[in-house]
């Protein structure tokens, strides 16, 4: 039975219930059905969900310009879904949204003189963690939280996780440690080769943009220098900072831009190149890289705010026999693990021809292309993937393979924030290889 107009009872013996909207204007009681306020939202309420559609017809075409993709058009068998999501829907169908954010980007910056969302002491929006450790005696913790993102000098931006994940670990430096010896021995002891390669922050690498003062400067820095001392005394594997350094002063210019987290392409040339002569000494000697074309990737750090931009980036030919360009630019960002196989890998001509799975990151998308050239086979796969279910991911993608090899991003590792290094995930993927002895 639907509910209507709204009455009121009877008296005793009086008239049957009459609905408000049909007494007369003059009586007390007298309630409109729809009075103009609610007549104004129903139709707001109509453009804002019709004009998206009506703006498809006429070839207006919405763009996704935030990190993230569009939502979708919720569908009827979600329910009550189906009306709380409407709105995420529409919203970002807006015909002209990204053009209004720009606007109120460039009102924010040029008028105010203040980034969109920027909070005082060069940062922008807090950043909620879950439980963690204590955070150290000099942390400079705002009450609101570590800042999401850090304005330094000369329009460079740095991600707040290079410091939040510093200050507030989720794991202390000896478990971190333990945590990837317990890696390596479950790979080794299975008879296959272990190694990591940690990719340095840009706040590491890049440090003087950042601003004199900002929330966790301290704790931030210390952690990240005790942790480069345990990799290169415990851990014992390639330590990447002296080759970026030796890259970039070789190339005239940084690895890493003032818009986004990660390195260029010759960043990810450069751990092409060591992952490869740590593999295999002196494999290196027959290759040959030369710069191709420009490729735009866009800007991770100003999709924070809203704004679209493009890194402008060199892309670059690898011949690891010093003649046969393989590269390969493949669109993957590891979710899904990805396949990169060369049919007759040699050897003698400067390719690894041993299995390989390399459980990665985003930074590995910028080496993708001179992996696929340089190994013979070899799989990547996100080490989120990787830990949503290591039993079964560790039997399709490690079980057949000789050397696995761990990239992180130096935020990823410092406090133990990757879901790689917890127990559980190490205890899964020994068990699997165990099973599966080389």
């Amino acid at each position: 039975m639907t509910a209507g107009p709204r009455s009121h009872p009877p008296a005793p013996g009086g008239l049957p219930p009459t609905p408000e909207s049909w007494l007369p204007k003059e009586h007390s009681l007298y309630r409109p059905r729809h009075s103009p306020r609610q007549r104004t939202a129903l139709t707001c309420a109509a453009v804002f969900l019709l004009v998206p559609a009506l703006a498809s017809v006429f070839g207006v075409r919405p763009a996704a310009f935030e990190n993230r993709a569009l939502h979708e058009f919720p569908s009827p068998a979600d329910g009550w879904g189906f009306f709380t999501n409407l709105s995420g829907w529409a919203t970002d169908h807006l015909p002209l949204r990204k053009a209004g954010v720009d606007a109120a980007n460039a009102v924010s910056t040029g008028v105010f003189g203040d980034p969109p969302g920027a909070a005082r002491g060069g940062a922008v929006g807090p950043v909620g963690l879950g439980p963690q450790a204590p955070a150290s005696a000099n942390d400079e913790q705002p009450a609101g939280g570590y800042p999401v993102l850090i304005y330094g000098s000369d329009d460079w931006m740095y991600l707040g996780a290079d410091v939040s994940n510093k200050c507030r670990p989720t794991m202390g430096p000896d478990q971190v440690v333990h945590a990837f010896q317990r890696l390596r021995a479950a790979v080794e002891s299975s008879g296959r080769r272990f190694e990591l390669v940690i990719a340095p922050d840009k706040s590491t690498i890049m440090p003087e943009h950042l601003p004199a003062s900002y929330a966790g400067k301290a704790c931030a820095k210390a952690a990240s220098d005790q942790f480069w001392r345990n990799a290169t005394a415990l851990l014992g594997d390639i330590d990447l900072r002296p080759s970026l350094a030796a890259t970039a002063q070789r190339v005239g210019h940084p690895l890493y831009d003032g818009n986004d987290t990660h390195w260029s392409y010759e960043g990810g040339l450069t751990m092409t190149y060591a992952l490869a002569e740590k593999l295999s000494p002196g494999l290196t000697s027959s290759w040959t890289n030369a710069p191709s074309q420009i490729q735009d990737w866009p800007a991770d750090l100003a999709l924070l705010i809203g704004k679209s931009e493009n890194r402008h980036l060199q892309a670059y030919s690898l011949a690891p026999d010093g003649r046969t360009d393989l590269t390969r630019y493949v669109a993957s960002d590891f979710r899904t693990p990805l396949r990169l196989q060369q049919k007759t890998p040699d050897p003698t001509q400067g390719v690894i021809d041993e299995k390989v799975t390399m459980i990665a990151d985003s930074f590995t998308q910028f080496a993708t292309p001179f992996l696929a050239a340089g190994f013979g086979d070899l799989n990547i796969v996100h080490a989120e993937t990787m830990a949503q279910n290591p039993t079964a991911n560790a039997a399709a993608l490690l079980a057949d393979r000789d050397v696995v090899v761990v990239e992180l991003a130096e935020r990823n590792a410092v406090g133990g924030a990757s879901p790689l290094l917890q127990d559980s995930v190490i205890d899964q993927i020994a068990t699997v290889l165990a099973r599966n002895p080389r």
